[in-house]
């Protein structure tokens, strides 16, 4: 189904325009697990007998909140759920099987691709598509390598590369979940930095192929649109008026300089779910390009009232089961292009 935007722009008159919409989101779900113990992965605290007491009812509780967030995100303009949404913290392919063939999203027809990840939690990313609008070509996990202090392997989440045509228009998207702040920010950095290398070597990898491609990286990169990870080692700006033509663009580094975040901790907030892409996105052209970004945070995502008054309503909040949604907002963009009759 196609969802038509009219623009408004004034100049010695008032003209409208009328643009075809996508909508691209991303939402880290907070512990998306089955109710089954995997004897490989340490997922215990996820199951009947364990910490959470994690059973089918909380579980399919959990798959009715989140297909409700998921179902609305960006439809007070296009009037339905997002087209492509990238997910971080799913355990397996039969959970986000769950969540498309949940009555909240059944028919929207989503395809998913995922691949199982060596995170020792054993959770994943993954990718949902509408069918009807994107075709995917190629899809391809990249194996983040770390190492412990000790010199073990340390094993993370895989980044995700799908590519494939959105409407007809070649698209690539990178799903992440970077290494966590365990420890401390200071001496958890050096595996985000890791991180940025290998996103950075991704899209560099395409951009030699075709230097025109169009590249949407998307992720819960547990840093904020100013740390190391994103400005020193992606180089990623946040103002139009700087870019050239081969540069990243993040229009959430705007929004964390008003105080917009993704979620908090100890009172502070961080914008740590962010969406940026090649600056060829921001060409206003016949082909799609950007339109806007921001945090979906209606007030039944936050926590009502409480000593975490305000913070996203969680699954689980001081070792409790407290039946929310997530700790982390999800966050979305747009893309638009000029509407075109057939001929």
């Amino acid at each position: 189904m196609l969802f038509l935007l009219f623009i408004s722009f004034l100049g010695h008159s008032q003209e409208k325009k009328k643009y075809e919409i996508r909508t691209i989101a991303f939402y880290n779900i907070e512990n998306l697990f089955d109710t089954i113990n995997n004897p490989l992965t340490f997922d215990d605290d996820r199951t009947p007998t364990g910490k959470d007491q994690w059973n089918t009812k909380r579980y399919n509780q959990k798959l009715t909140n989140i297909t409700k967030v998921l179902s609305e995100i960006g439809a007070n303009i296009t009037k339905s759920s997002p087209d492509i949404i990238g997910l971080c913290e799913v355990e397996n392919k039969q959970v986000v099987e769950d969540l498309i063939n949940h009555a909240t999203l059944k028919n929207k027809n989503y395809g998913i691709i995922h691949f199982d990840s060596p995170d020792e939690r054993g959770i994943d990313v993954a990718l949902l598509y509408k069918k009807g609008v994107f075709t995917p070509t190629t899809f391809k996990r990249h194996r983040l390598l770390l190492s412990s202090s000790e010199g073990y392997r340390d094993y993370t989440r895989d980044q995700l590369v799908v590519g494939g045509f959105l409407d007809n228009e070649e698209f690539f998207f990178i799903v992440n979940h970077w290494p966590s702040r365990s420890g401390g920010e200071t001496r958890s950095r050096p595996n985000r930095l890791l991180a940025a290398k290998l996103n950075k070597r991704i899209i560099d990898s395409i951009i030699r192929l075709d230097y025109t491609s169009k590249i949407i990286s998307m992720g819960d990169y547990n840093d904020d649109p100013i740390d190391d990870s994103l400005k020193k080692i992606l180089h990623i700006k946040g103002q139009r008026k700087k870019l050239d033509s081969l540069d990243l663009f993040n229009p959430m580094e705007g929004l964390h300089k008003k105080g917009v975040g993704s979620l908090a901790y100890r009172d502070k907030w961080n914008l740590f779910d962010q969406i940026f892409f090649t600056a060829n996105l921001l060409k206003n052209d016949t082909s799609f390009s950007f339109w806007k970004a921001g945090v979906f945070n209606p007030p039944y995502l936050s926590t009502s009232k409480g000593k975490y008054k305000g913070y996203p309503y969680r699954t689980y909040a001081g070792g409790n089961y407290s039946g929310g949604y997530s700790d982390h907002f999800p966050v979305y963009m747009y893309v638009i292009k000029p509407f075109r009759k057939e001929d």
